[in-house]
């Protein structure tokens, strides 16, 4: 008779762990802030982290192998495989390592700049003031139609630097300062050039609705036919979404709408401005159509709050704009918190609601003005970040994970937002390869 081997699956994944493939680098000595929401499976079959149980997703005394751009295996230090031919060895000497930070809503491809009008509100003009008499968005979008293309890259790629060197590995820039076709695919393809240009990754996104053009003064719903029939066809292999401003300055639920369902129909995901200087119910809205998220919401309820949890949209609150329109109305947190909507935190930098270009300054308003804690900001510039993206391989320090990270010469986590107008980031890595910071 013969004996036929019984095939133990569960032994033959713990063989495969016990020989691991060799990576391209190994992280030894850093404390790591995993952002991760569920425990991590070690080399050494049923070892496991727990960083579920931990502030921050904390673990210590773990090696992480990176190849091929990606996490392919952690392990106890004391059980660091060896190699016949050594990987590149990352020593960490006990500083904290996280997932790159994500700054998941950005304008930063623009002409000109609005100084003038930052002085205008302070000098008593609000901000709808000012956009109902030609300034806001179309003075941009004057400077921007005028601006050629490598203006247009050499001035981005100076604000993309200073978001690189606090440890951004993935942002997100939106077009909406063109109001016309050539112009809006112009800023996307700048857009794509930074990312050829620089080790980071962008998600371009059209928000050709941003404002009523002058060319179509009083002729709204004409304008939102070029974006939905011209516009979006035409920029659709420069973008991974598109995006609306709702509002009483900009454009109504049912053209709202509208612009969504022409960019789902492209095979585009949508994301919307909603709820920032009043409500108009657009979140809700767009969370039932499948919006990833759903951005500012000042005005948001907690009704509002229910359906974003129901569909999966994430909250990414804009303390920037908040603080430099002086308003009051705070973004409903513990409403959001309740939920358990996800909350995203971004810069939404450009030139005239919020010119900022510090992440991490933009982390500590979020503490101070929303009541937020350092953790709350730093899952929302990472693991709600890409889930506000809709990229589900960063975010988090896990396997399979891209390598991306942010090594910080910190003692603890919280004290990344703490210094205002301090840098506590000393390393960056985008896919395993260290970046340059100056």
């Amino acid at each position: 008779m013969i004996l036929v081997p019984i095939f133990d699956l569960e032994e033959w994944r713990c063989a495969k762990m016990m020989k691991p493939q060799r990576p391209d680098k190994v992280f030894v000595g850093f404390r790591i802030a995993t952002m991760s929401k569920s425990d991590i499976q070690l080399l050494g079959g049923s070892a496991l982290a727990r960083p579920i149980d931990e502030p921050y997703g904390a673990i210590e005394k773990v090696v992480i192998g990176v190849k091929d751009q990606s996490i392919i295996w952690m392990a106890k230090e004391e059980e660091l495989p060896s190699f016949e031919n050594p990987p590149e060895v990352v020593q960490g000497n006990g500083r904290w390592l996280t997932p790159g930070l994500i700054d998941c809503h950005t304008h930063l491809v623009y002409g000109g700049n609005r100084a003038n009008e930052w002085e205008a509100r302070l000098n008593g003009k609000t901000y709808e003031e000012i956009a109902r008499s030609g300034g806001g968005i179309l003075s941009s979008v004057k400077s921007t139609r005028a601006a050629s293309e490598n203006d247009l890259l050499t001035s981005a790629g100076k604000r993309l630097k200073s978001l690189m060197a606090e440890g951004v590995t993935t942002v997100e820039i939106k077009s909406g300062y063109g109001l016309d076709t050539e112009t809006e695919l112009k800023m996307l393809r700048v857009a794509g050039r930074l990312e050829e240009l620089a080790l980071i990754d962008v998600e371009a996104t059209l928000l050709g609705a941003h404002a009523l053009p002058s060319e179509f003064k009083d002729r709204p719903n004409e304008y939102i036919d070029l974006v939905c029939n011209k516009m979006i066809p035409a920029a659709s292999e420069f973008c991974t979404a598109v995006d609306v401003f709702c509002e009483s300055i900009a454009f109504d639920v049912r053209q709202s709408k509208r612009v969504f369902e022409s960019a789902l129909d492209a095979g585009l995901k949508i994301k919307v401005h909603a709820e920032q200087l009043s409500h108009m119910g657009i979140a809700a809205e767009a969370a039932k159509m499948g919006a990833i998220s759903a951005d500012h919401l000042e005005y948001l309820t907690s009704s509002d709050c229910k359906v974003l949890a129901e569909h999966g949209t994430v909250a990414t609150l804009l303390p920037g704009a908040f603080y430099c329109l002086n308003e009051t109305q705070k973004p409903p947190i513990a409403a959001l918190k309740e939920c358990n909507v996800p909350i995203a935190i971004a810069t939404d930098s450009n030139p005239g609601s919020s010119p900022f270009l510090s992440l991490l300054v933009i982390g500590n308003m979020a503490c101070n003005l929303f009541s937020l804690t350092p953790e709350d900001v730093l899952a929302g510039m990472t693991r709600n970040a890409a889930l506000a993206l809709g990229l589900k391989d960063r975010g988090e320090i896990r396997l399979g994970a891209k390598a991306d990270f942010a090594v910080w010469d910190v003692d603890a986590p919280g004290e990344i937002f703490y210094e205002i107008g301090g840098n506590p980031c000393v390393e960056v890595y985008k896919n395993g390869i260290k970046r340059t910071l100056a």
